[in-house]
């Protein structure tokens, strides 16, 4: 029976120790654009500026071999991310938040391309991250948000005519 009881206050001392879980989103949406346009709206690192309603402007470094893009935000505050990978052939960017205003911490995230037809294209916006200083349920919805709005932004830049 002690042993019972000692494994049990064992296993719940590991649960309490254990790091936190990483939550996950993932948001898709189509563009009424070719793959290709819609790349070129994507591929730059700094061309968020252009798409995205909540980003005012963006401004690009180099640090160590790596891009980063500093995003100046409406209404104020500021983001710091870095590029981790970008591949022209996969229509796929990746990218880690360094630091800024969000609800979450050791975030990174994937934007993949993929042509549903010759004039259409399936944006996946997706990403890994631990909630912080917010419940997991406001920092998903958050990141949510960020995305949807981003593929607003996106259609209102890019789809064409029905």
């Amino acid at each position: 029976m002690k042993a019972i009881a000692g494994m049990s206050a064992l296993g719940a001392l590991l649960l309490v120790a254990a790091p936190a879980m990483a939550l996950e989103v993932r948001e898709q949406a189509t563009i009424k654009a070719p793959i290709e346009q819609v790349w070129k709206q994507i591929a730059p690192f700094c061309a968020i500026a252009d798409w995205h309603p909540a980003v005012e402007g963006c401004t690009l470094r180099k640090t160590g071999g790596t891009q980063e893009r500093d995003l100046a935000l409406k209404g104020g505050g500021a983001i710091q991310e870095r590029l981790m990978a970008v591949s022209a052939a996969k229509h796929r960017l990746r990218y880690t938040l360094l630091s800024g205003p969000l609800p979450v911490k050791n975030y990174s995230s994937t934007i993949r391309l993929s042509a549903v037809d010759a004039r259409t294209t399936r944006i996946t916006w997706s990403s890994s991250f631990e909630a912080s200083g917010a419940p997991d349920a406001e920092a998903r919805k958050t990141i949510a948000g960020i995305y949807t709005s981003g593929f607003e932004g996106l259609r209102k830049r890019l789809d064409s005519p029905q």
